[in-house]
């Protein structure tokens, strides 16, 4: 796992500037004008097993970007639903707020990260079947660049909706001013074609020296999501039992497991992003000596304990985890794992008293006034195991908890909702949703609604990069938060800025400005 991390931390440098440069090369007579034969080219970089070893880690390498899943993806996924309430009206929270600048960082950030993912992913997708080297090693690195745009494609397309599809490099393209904006359709038909071929190439497993590479397990979890975001859901159900059937995956016994640095990795996971507390800083991420920990922890952490505006938690998402009791009449234990709040109750969870307790082991009322109600985020924050509350004084980059992105407790709600809206409250349905409920000790399910399966993902999955993109596929964005700004973004600028369209981001205006083929986005 950490061999993973250094390796990955190691060898970017050359891929990052193979990726984005252009080197043009042009005959002369003169013989002053030659090309430098130090020059790093794609023609002379792609020629060995080692290259496009070094070319797809490097198409990983965005990903633990500051500009993306180590920071700023926060603030267009969990920052914009209705669970998170924002403090402020600064870049960080206006996504939250449906006033996004086009001219402003983060969607541009994040943009430009997820390209750069697709960028060298096309690199190693266009150069490496023509490199002489082992077919079996050829097909996995394959498969991983198949996987990684497909990723970065589905995260562009729900977040932004009309994007550029690139599927080559983009010195093969001969006019990149003709690009434009293709069909969400056709987005989609890419990501189903990558995600199949990746599930064909890809191994199961890797070695213990490379865990965190995509596996075919990842694959199909991610196919049958990409079908289920399409309401394809026959489709959806085989990849799920798919990846239900290998018996490479479980639930961990204990929830809380799911997000410390002392089990990442761990048999419930199928995708995460390798963070790593190096004690490096600095922006970006993706360049030599820039930090690949995790700076998104502090924008979760309850006040007091954070260097960053911060956020508090919405009362309706914390009375949905206390509307019901254990199998032993006790909390739900998840939500202590996700939430800070004042109580003094307790629950009895795999041998544990779990109680409310955040940073160096502290309870509400030793932080704040006894009548406070504010209710903040704990999960990421891995107070117990490892006391980062040192590291993320440091600064940003002060964490090495993995963020995971897909787990197996996922992949079974999504089979039980896929099950659902095609053939209703099935056996195959309660059988998905109530091992992740018994795991967290709660009554199983007889029977199921939707409503059910969509309360459950709050359980399980908030502050997973999840519920905003589930509101959007369910059509719930304008009645859950547009038009409930008192309840659920009155600490930055309400939701009086939304236009029907703004469910999606604005397109970066840098690209707008760049290339006049390209539309702004309905609604800005």
């Amino acid at each position: 796992m950490k061999n993973y991390k250094k390796l990955n931390r190691s060898i970017k440098t050359g891929v990052a500037l193979l990726a984005v440069s252009l080197v043009s090369l042009n005959c002369s007579d003169d013989i002053l004008d030659q090309p430098n034969p130090n020059a790093l080219t794609p023609q002379s970089f792609w020629q060995t097993a080692e290259d496009a070893e070094k070319g797809i880690i490097g198409a990983y390498s965005p990903l633990t970007s500051i500009l993306y899943y180590s920071r700023f993806e926060v603030f267009l996924s969990d920052y914009r639903d209705d669970v998170v309430n924002g403090f402020g009206t600064s870049d960080r929270t206006q996504a939250g707020f449906f006033n996004t600048n086009p001219a402003g960082n983060p969607i541009k950030w994040v943009w430009q990260s997820m390209y750069q993912g697709v960028t060298r992913s096309n690199e190693v997708l266009f150069r490496v079947p023509d490199i002489e080297m082992d077919e079996a090693t050829k097909n996995s690195i394959l498969g991983e660049a198949h996987f990684i745009r497909a990723f970065n494609y589905f995260n562009l397309l729900n977040n932004w909706r009309n994007i550029p599809l690139i599927t080559i490099p983009f010195t093969e393209i001969e006019d990149p001013q003709a690009i434009v904006q293709a069909a969400p359709s056709e987005v989609w038909a890419l990501i189903e074609a990558d995600l199949q071929a990746a599930e064909s190439l890809l191994p199961a497993s890797w070695p213990a020296d490379q865990t965190g590479r995509a596996t075919s397990g990842a694959a199909q979890a991610y196919l049958g999501k990409a079908y289920l975001y399409q309401e394809k859901f026959a489709e959806a159900k085989v990849e799920f039992q798919k990846v239900i059937s290998s018996g490479s995956y479980q639930l961990m016994n204990n929830y809380a497991h799911n997000f410390t640095e002392e089990f990442e990795n761990n048999a419930e996971s199928l995708f995460e992003i390798q963070l790593i507390a190096d004690g490096n800083s600095g922006w970006g991420g993706d360049a030599p000596n820039r930090g690949k920990g995790s700076g998104f922890q502090p924008d979760f952490a309850p006040a007091g304990f954070t260097n960053q505006d911060g956020m508090t938690v919405n009362q309706w998402a914390l009375d949905l985890f206390l509307d019901e009791r254990t199998i032993n009449d006790e909390i739900d234990p998840r939500t202590f794992t996700t939430m800070f709040w004042n109580t003094t109750e307790t629950t009895t969870y795999e041998g544990e008293t779990l109680e409310s307790k955040t940073y160096t082991d502290k309870a509400y009322t030793d932080i704040y006034d006894a009548a406070a109600t504010d209710v903040y985020g704990n999960k990421w924050t891995d107070w117990k195991f490892n006391n980062f509350s040192a590291s993320l004084a440091e600064g940003w980059h002060g964490a090495g908890n993995n963020l995971r992105m897909m787990r197996y407790a996922d992949v079974l709600l999504m089979l039980a909702e896929a099950e659902f809206m095609s053939s209703g409250s099935t056996t195959v349905a309660l059988d998905a949703i109530n091992q992740v409920r018994e795991r967290a000790d709660m009554t199983p399910f007889t029977s199921i609604t939707m409503q059910d399966i969509e309360d459950e993902r709050v359980k399980e999955l908030t502050f997973e990069r999840t519920r905003y993109f589930d509101l959007l596929r369910w059509g719930k964005v304008v009645e859950l938060i547009v038009d409930n700004p008192a309840d659920v973004k009155s600490r930055s600028a309400g939701t009086s800025a939304y236009k029907p369209g703004r469910e999606y981001m604005a397109i970066p205006q840098n690209e707008i400005d760049q290339n006049p083929n390209i539309i702004q986005n309905p609604g800005y």
